[in-house]
């Protein structure tokens, strides 16, 4: 069984221990606390002192974002004990310069090297500690010093200039290194509920007005992200940064087993043994429908299993108590019984087993299939002058996210209040309703700041667990994963093992193919239905292909959950088709960029459903892009290797589309905008921000719509309560989707104005204080605000508009119009190969994705090096083994110094659809990285790795299979 109190590696438990006052300084302030004198540093600052500024994403000193600094050096504040902290000086990031931003706070924010912000803490700390010692440190020295720090989101380049900048910033500002004080007005994205108000006067900020655009010009124009602020300061309040004080803990058990049975022994007699201990829970306690799911009718996973556990990590029983307690709390003598099960773990095994493992209905554990057909690719590959095929497995990938799920739940009146990180707030919503029998209008989710995901918050994890501990004691209960229980009981990207044959004719032209990929969905369905009809709409690549087929299944098996991970299953489907292609290159004697230029989609194209592409197709663009670099890259490997014989120097290419949203399903979103009667714009906007950018984004392509400037806009962010839906963050949709619906909501609520005006579209209009002006030609007009009855949202003016993708559903054999708009992309990499090791060394890598419109090229340069680092991730170390690489520790991420220089090159195709003609980004960026490194690998070395990812001992056993043929 494993539970949610952390291992405390590097610290002794202190259960049943004495506490001891321990005295210290915490940012030039005297602190006394009483604590028993093992318990982390970590815990002290942000339980005791309320220093959340701290985070902790692993209690194991393996992921860095605790760090602070102890006289001055920085530490892990979750390896060193309170007693050890006696008598020391303790710096936070709450206290870098004491309540002004530092040139380095500064730096962050102008060089967006914070998104999600989780890691944003450890990282200023770090590099703070090396600044002082080296004001004008090299790259080198600056990932030398930041190298203990993961962060998930940035791919870190930014995160190096910023640190290396920061001295521009210390001579702009003061003679004390520190920035001014903000403008009165400085943006806040969290102005009500339970986030906390407006910065009041003197909060720490940078002065926005060198980077905040004018009026109408907006889009184009990278400012200061709008909630960059807080993301700096460590006044950003993630999920586990503001449990109420009277909250009841809660510990999960969780099976020990792939395949269990179970049963329950005397638990109420366990509880009375156990003071403090105030519950225990079990799926006999859900009052409503054990069950939940993102997609009907596969929705399948009990919040608490009932007598049979089918994963490893699987949620069995709640236990609910005092803080203390909990804390002291071993669940060796928990009263569960277990009878294991033979384990079902691979996809073949599934089929050959015969053991039914989730539902009667679904033969050989088959959950579902996608289909798509085109053509007669038998024939053509039968006809073709060159064909090629291959298979390729990859592995399962963790998210890894920084921030293990967390949140806490309370009764307000007879509503159910969940306040937790998540990605998609509505259906959170909607399954805790059904899990806990509710009304939906009686269950509200307020989104905390969520510290990266990728995917795996869609899914429902911890909060009907707290909700059913709240309901049950009519207390406030908390949770808070560790890092173990994160990663043991959380989705991960689907395995696949797949198979393609690529034909084409004489002049290499691409003639057909055919794909097969079983994807291992495990023990429930999560997101496993939208990867089988996502990838083989995808699997051609972005490549005209009049002969395909394509089949997707995801099966059922007892490993580890697999679910949404940026590109739900078409980047495993694109390392397929993109390693067939250089093959097929070869055999042609094409030269393989030209090869995929001569391929690829083009305006008026036809994909492999039949959807007739009219415009914005930028593939080309990307490619031809990538030319001067491609030429370049291959004359550098060439020189190289003419001069090395035991490194080889290799140059692979890869491109990528993807579909923004929903495949061939509604996909909504609303937005809500107003002025108020004291003269602000207030944006309704339910678009979760974890990282990418939308609260930014969003603003704005709305200001432009509207015609105001950005500094005017308020933020009321996602709450169920008060903002409309506006979807799931996923699936490359929120600045596509949502982003229509506020360039909707701008331009009706400029109509409504301008109609209450009685003044043309023409006219102008501009915000002073509480007074709406409005010019046209001479004429001017002053409104008095304040004059005006406002709603119940406090507005004067409003417009809600919706907005949903045209998109036409598949027929049988996958023939439709999936998506309204898809996004396109190219990359080049770089690397050497160490023949006699294996090891691969990343020199560059070269991006060029089509954006549409780039609403703010700071972000969506951001975004591609994000998605960069955990495409090599993919390629190069990332394999989550069960029960083996359970901690960041053993399951590796790239580090500061895995990932190379990236150079980033914006294409600019705009599609009618998008608005300001913008395509989606977030989840295109990583699909091409894995593949181009492996073509790369290939070059250098002339072996393909088959089984994913290529780690240095894959490498080489590939080269002594390959010596051996020989």
């Amino acid at each position: 069984m494993t539970k949610t109190q952390p291992d405390m590696s590097g610290a002794q438990p202190d259960m049943g221990m004495e506490r001891a006052d321990i005295a210290f300084e915490v940012n030039g302030a005297a602190v006394s606390v009483c604590v028993p004198p093992v318990r982390r540093l970590s815990s002290v600052l942000r339980d005791e002192l309320r220093l959340t500024g701290t985070k902790v994403g692993c209690d194991a000193g393996d992921c860095g974002a605790c760090t602070v600094l102890v006289d001055g050096e920085p530490v892990c504040a979750c390896l060193m004990s309170a007693a050890s902290a006696a008598g020391t000086v303790v710096t936070t990031v709450e206290g870098l310069a004491n309540g002004r931003l530092s040139a380095l706070q500064a730096s962050f924010l102008d060089h967006g090297a914070a998104q999600c912000g989780i890691c944003t803490p450890g990282l200023l700390i770090a590099a703070t500690a090396l600044l002082d010692s080296n004001p004008n440190p090299t790259e080198a020295e600056t990932q030398d010093a930041l190298g203990g720090v993961l962060c998930r989101c940035t791919g870190y380049r930014k995160i190096v200039a910023a640190v290396m900048d920061a001295g521009r910033f210390a001579s702009e500002f003061s003679t004390d290194g520190a920035a001014p004080h903000p403008p009165a007005g400085t943006f806040s994205p969290y102005s009500d509920g339970e986030k906390g108000q407006a910065p009041a006067p003197g909060t720490p900020s940078l002065d926005l007005d060198r980077r905040m655009p004018i009026s109408g010009h907006a889009v184009g124009s990278s400012p200061i992200r709008l909630d960059g602020l807080p993301k700096v300061t460590g006044g950003e309040k993630f999920g586990g940064d503001s449990f109420p004080a009277e909250a009841l803990a809660v510990l999960v058990v969780r099976s020990p087993h792939h395949h269990a049975r179970f049963a329950f022994g005397d638990l109420d007699a366990w509880v009375k043994v156990h003071p403090g201990i105030v519950g225990v829970f079990t799926a006999a306690d859900i009052p409503g429908k054990n069950c939940f799911g993102v997609i009907a009718p596969f929705a399948d996973q009990p919040a608490l299993a009932e007598n049979f556990s089918r994963f490893r990590g699987e949620a069995v029983a709640l236990v609910a108590g005092e803080r203390e307690a909990i804390l002291d709390l071993d669940l060796a003598d928990f009263p569960a019984r277990w009878t294991e099960l033979p384990p079902v773990l691979q996809p073949g095994e599934a089929q050959a087993s015969g053991v039914q493992l989730i539902h009667e209905n679904r033969p050989a554990n088959l959950l579902t299939s996608g289909f798509v057909e085109r053509g007669d690719p038998d024939a053509a590959l039968a006809g073709a002058a060159f064909t090629v095929s291959g298979a390729i497995d990859t592995s399962y990938v963790e998210h890894a996210y920084i921030e293990p799920e967390a949140g806490y739940a309370y009764m307000d009146g007879d509503t159910l209040v969940v306040v937790a990180c998540t990605q998609a707030p509505y259906m959170d919503r909607d399954d805790v309703a059904k899990v806990l029998g509710l009304a939906v209008d009686k269950v509200r989710i307020v989104p905390t700041a969520t510290g990266g995901g990728f995917g795996s918050k869609l899914d429902v994890s911890l909060q009907p667990l707290i909700g059913l501990a709240a309901m049950k004691t009519g207390r406030p209960a908390a949770l808070a994963y560790t890092r173990h229980e994160s990663m043991i009981s959380t989705t991960k990207r689907h395995p696949a093992e797949m198979k393609a044959a690529i034909g084409a004719d004489a002049d290499g032209r691409v003639t057909g193919m055919v794909f097969a990929g079983d994807f291992n969905t495990g023990a429930y369905a999560s997101w496993g239905p939208t990867v089988a009809n996502r990838v083989p709409v995808h699997a051609s690549g972005p490549y005209a292909t009049p002969n395909y087929r394509a089949e997707g299944r995801a099966i059922h098996t007892n490993g580890p959950i697999s679910g949404a991970f940026r590109g739900f299953g078409v980047p495993q489907a694109t390392i397929m088709q993109e390693t067939l292609y250089d093959e097929l290159a070869a055999k042609l004697g094409l030269d393989r960029l030209d090869f995929r230029l001569k391929n690829c989609l083009r305006n008026g194209s036809e994909t492999v459903t039949g959807q007739r592409l009219e415009s914005g197709v930028g593939i080309a663009e990307c490619l031809e892009a990538l030319r001067p670099h491609w030429m370049r890259a291959l004359v550098d490997a060439d020189a190289f290797n003419s001069a090395n014989d035991s490194r080889k120097r290799g140059v692979g290419v890869a491109s990528c589309w993807y579909g923004c949203g929903n495949t061939s399903l509604p996909n909504p979103s609303t937005i809500r905008v107003g002025i108020s009667a004291e003269g602000d714009v207030v944006l309704h906007q339910g678009a979760v921000d974890i990282g990418q950018g939308s609260n930014t984004v969003i603003a704005q392509i709305c200001a432009d719509a509207l015609g105001l400037p950005l500094e005017k806009f308020r933020l009321k962010s996602a709450d169920t309560a008060i903002t409309p839906d506006a979807g799931k963050t996923s699936a490359s949709r929120q600045t596509f989707v949502t982003g229509k619906a506020a360039e909707k909501a701008g331009r009706a609520l400029r109509e409504t104005m301008l109609r209450f005006a009685n003044v043309s579209e023409r006219a102008a209009i501009t915000l002073d204080g509480a007074s709406l002006v409005i010019r046209e030609g001479e004429a001017t007009r002053h409104i008095d605000l304040s004059t005006l009855k406002a709603d119940a949202d406090g507005l004067v003016f409003r417009a809600e508009e919706s907005y949903d993708p045209p998109t036409l559903p598949l027929d049988a054999k996958g023939q439709g119009k999936p998506y309204a708009v898809y996004g396109y992309g190219a990359q080049i990499a770089e690397l050497e190969v160490d023949l006699k090791l294996g090891t691969v060394k990343l020199i560059k890598i070269t991006a060029a994705h089509d954006v549409g419109k780039a609403i703010n090229p700071l972000l969506a340069e951001g975004q591609i090096e994000g998605g960069i680092a955990q495409g090599i991730g993919m390629a190069l170390m990332e394999e989550y083994i069960p029960g083996r690489t359970e901690n960041l520790h053993d399951y590796l991420i790239p580090t500061i110094g895995d990932v190379p220089p990236i150079e980033t090159i914006l294409i600019e195709v705009p599609d009618p659809e998008g608005p300001f003609g913008a395509k989606g980004l977030g989840e295109h960026v990583l699909i091409p990285t894995a593949p181009a490194i492996l073509n790369a690998i290939r070059h250098a070395t002339g072996v393909l790795v088959s089984k994913i990812p290529a780690t240095p001992s894959r490498i080489r056993a590939a080269i002594r299979d390959k010596e051996a043929r020989r």
